[in-house]
């Protein structure tokens, strides 16, 4: 992977992981550092169980085996199918192991449908909602000037 796209990557992941984080918060739920912390699909459920404001039932709050990791992270995934929500390509063995890419990509189908759904009813698009809600959470700082998704985001200061 160049550089450019590790870079990108990277700030991608922190983005997603701030994003995570506004969710558990609400719910008083300790924050994520990384997006690794959900490979035992307890931060998982516990955002699904935000996001669907629901409970999932009982699932292992300290899993050790990978097993156990599993099958917190294929409950999390169960409710997310369950909500019309479609995954592609990822599956409970890809959170547990960790690939980054696919767990971005799951995370951004999430914004799109947990929060840029709320602003898409302002008739919007999925894209110029997120922008807008990029916007509106970085409104507060005045140094912060968020515009798009490549040149506003290079200086660190919209993260």
């Amino acid at each position: 992977m160049d550089s450019l796209e590790a870079r990108s990557r990277d700030v991608q992941a922190r983005t997603f992981c701030k994003w995570l984080n506004t969710k558990l918060e609400t719910a008083n739920y300790t924050a994520m550092n990384s997006l690794h912390e959900l490979s035992d699909g307890v931060k998982l459920i516990q955002l699904m169980e935000i996001m669907g404001d629901v409970s999932l039932g009982r699932y292992n709050k300290n899993p050790r085996m990978r097993v156990q990791k599993a099958e917190n992270v294929t409950k999390a995934l169960e409710f997310i199918t369950s909500r019309g929500v479609k995954l592609t390509n990822i599956g409970s063995e890809d959170i547990v192991d960790g690939n980054i890419k696919l767990i971005l990509g799951m995370i951004w189908t999430l914004i799109l449908r947990f929060t840029i759904a709320d602003i898409n009813e302002e008739g919007l698009s999925a894209k110029e909602g997120l922008l807008l809600w990029c916007q509106r959470k970085t409104a507060p700082y005045k140094e912060v000037d968020v515009q798009d998704f490549t040149y506003s985001w290079t200086d660190g200061l919209a993260l």
